[in-house]
């Protein structure tokens, strides 16, 4: 009788760790599919942002792009009416490569407001399209506005083949102390323009156009991400998003204005009056969603990543 119990005691002690002992390999192996289903689907986001891009300079090699499917140069001239002396390279006082001092490795260093515009021409290197226009911007910027700053306005960005009031896409800082950041994506000048008397800035039809933040999260010593999201411009649905560090600052919807634009004419300007670092510029031939975006604005080593 003794040896009886003793046995269905091992016996029940048994059963009981071979249960314990299965349910922990099941959940382990459970963790391991879910985590396995993470690193497929994270993978997956990498891939679709690489078939997205259509630019990228990271500035880790030079100025020239990493990545385009237009001209990777970059472009110095005098002044935007001056297109036929264009000069390869920068060519413009006060800005340099500023080796480690990049969001990852080197960065474009602005170290003073001059005269002159450098860019990248935007024909291929930006889907433009005369129909449902989509596209994304992303870079980084590393500065505090308040004190690095000159006074007047300054973009770090700019868009276009005529100007930041004319078919254009941009953002900017305002020209005074404290300064708002804005995002602009401003139609045709002759389909919003009704008041020529007006200065933009004073003009209720220019400023309903932007997407204002106050109090932005720049800081001196500290690596801010920009991102500009837009869909559907030339159409009667245009929509544009501007988000901070992968958080949504704003958006403007029913975008009307037609965006014409004589695309060899139109490039990438940087740096318009600004100064401090700027890195990962990067561009996308459509609009991404919140998860892409976390995904991009995550990336440890940049936009190199989707690269690799």
């Amino acid at each position: 009788m003794n040896t009886l119990k003793t046995n269905l005691r091992y016996s029940t002690i048994i059963t009981f760790a071979l249960s314990f002992l299965f349910f922990s390999c099941g959940k382990d192996k459970a963790k391991k599919d879910e985590s396995k289903k993470e690193e497929i689907k994270i993978d997956s986001t990498k891939i679709v942002l690489k078939q997205a891009l259509t630019f990228y300079a990271s500035f880790d090699k030079g100025i020239d792009a990493d990545f385009s499917l237009g001209d990777p140069k970059l472009y110095t001239v005098p002044s935007r009416t001056a297109r036929d002396s264009a000069q390869v390279g920068i060519h413009k006082e006060g800005i340099t490569i500023a080796e480690n001092q990049g969001y990852k490795g080197n960065a474009l260093q602005y170290s003073d407001r001059n005269k002159g515009y450098i860019y990248y021409p935007s024909k291929n290197n930006i889907s433009y399209t005369d129909k449902n226009w989509n596209g994304a911007i992303s870079f980084w910027l590393n500065l505090d506005p308040a004190t690095d700053l000159k006074p007047g306005y300054c973009d770090p960005i700019q868009i276009t083949d005529v100007s930041y009031n004319d078919a254009s896409i941009w953002v900017d800082f305002t020209k005074e102390n404290p300064r708002d950041f804005r995002l602009g994506v401003i139609g045709d000048k002759t389909s919003w323009k009704k008041d020529t008397t007006v200065s933009d800035n004073e003009d209720k039809d220019f400023l309903s156009q932007l997407v204002p933040v106050s109090k932005p999260p720049f800081a001196k010593g500290s690596w801010t991400h920009i991102f500009i999201n837009f869909k559907n411009l030339n159409s009667d649905n245009g929509e544009t998003s501007l988000y901070l560090n992968g958080k949504l600052q704003g958006t403007r919807n029913g975008i009307k204005d037609p965006f014409t634009w004589e695309l060899e004419k139109s490039n990438i300007y940087l740096g318009l009056g600004y100064i401090g670092l700027m890195d990962e510029l990067s561009i996308f031939n459509r609009n991404l969603t919140q998860e892409e975006i976390d995904k991009l604005y995550a990336l440890e080593n940049g936009v190199h990543t989707l690269l690799q």
